[in-house]
């Protein structure tokens, strides 16, 4: 196995350097501990596909497969996520967008297409629950506005009286 790539720094906390040291240890052990759920979730996902994949087309996949295309798997995801948040960077963002996933894709015509496809759903989705919210503010606007107007001409034949 290739020897883990070195990670930056995080930055030093302020006050006492030892204390900075020793959160930086303990931020950098839960960082571990997070990856290591994070392959351990993707493994388990691999070998249920590939336990599909062994129903359906009458194959075996040895174990050492499974965590070969495991870790491929992961390494590629890192390396999506790098991509991507390079991506944002270089549009002065800090915020992936779609538009950062689209141009991830575009060299899978397919997954592109796919992209593209959930995204405008997306899209539209929430174009119609804005509309519908809309809809329900401006009712609760319209209806509070009558019944003020109901109230205030009580009000005045009231006085009247």
């Amino acid at each position: 196995m290739a020897a883990a790539q070195p990670r930056p720094a995080p930055p030093r906390w302020a006050g006492n350097p030892a204390e900075g040291s020793a959160m930086e240890a303990a931020g950098g052990e839960e960082r571990d501990l997070l990856t290591q759920r994070l392959k351990a979730a993707v493994h388990y996902t691999v070998g249920c596909l590939c336990q599909d994949v062994a129903e359906n087309r009458e194959v075996q996949f040895s174990k050492q497969t499974i965590a070969a295309i495991s870790e491929i798997t992961f390494r590629q995801c890192e390396n999506f996520a790098k991509d991507l948040e390079m991506f944002a960077r270089h549009a002065k963002r800090s915020t992936v967008t779609t538009e950062d996933v689209k141009l991830l894709a575009r060299r899978s015509n397919s997954l592109l297409k796919y992209i593209t496809q959930k995204s405008d759903e997306l899209t539209s989705s929430n174009m119609e629950q804005k509309e519908k919210k809309k809809k329900k503010s401006s009712a609760a606007k319209g209806g509070r506005t009558s019944g003020e107007q109901v109230t205030v001409t009580e009000s005045e034949d009231s006085n009247m009286a």
